[in-house]
């Protein structure tokens, strides 16, 4: 996550895409107004243990979270659960793990640097 507060470090993945990214986007102006008005999907794949894939839909601001695959994606995003996990508290930055080829991006590249959640 950018800006804002982390998730709890025991969270488990499906908790953080289904509840807390929703409530997190709800309770924060400014970050619904980075959102903007244009639906998104996007898809991350978490592989290892307690990994699996998950949804993030954004409708008009509005967060939600869902468990499987997406049929279509405007992002896709492949990680592993530890690289995930060192990304939420900021001991691992985005651009980092990137360049270290621990985070995979498929789909609009643009859309995969700008800050939304």
């Amino acid at each position: 996550m950018s800006e804002g507060a982390a998730p709890p470090a025991d969270i488990t993945p499906e908790e953080f895409f289904t509840q807390w990214v929703p409530a997190a986007v709800a309770g924060d102006p400014q970050r619904r107004a980075r959102l903007g008005d244009k639906p998104l999907r996007l898809e991350f794949e978490l592989e290892g243990e307690g990994g699996g894939h998950f949804g993030v839909h954004v409708t008009e601001g509005v967060v939600s979270g869902s468990v499987g695959p997406l049929p279509e994606a405007d992002l896709r995003v492949r990680l592993d659960v530890a690289t995930w996990r060192a990304l939420n508290p900021g001991e691992l930055s985005a651009p980092e793990a990137f360049l270290r080829r621990r985070v995979h991006v498929q789909g609009s590249l643009p859309l995969a640097v700008q800050p939304h959640l």
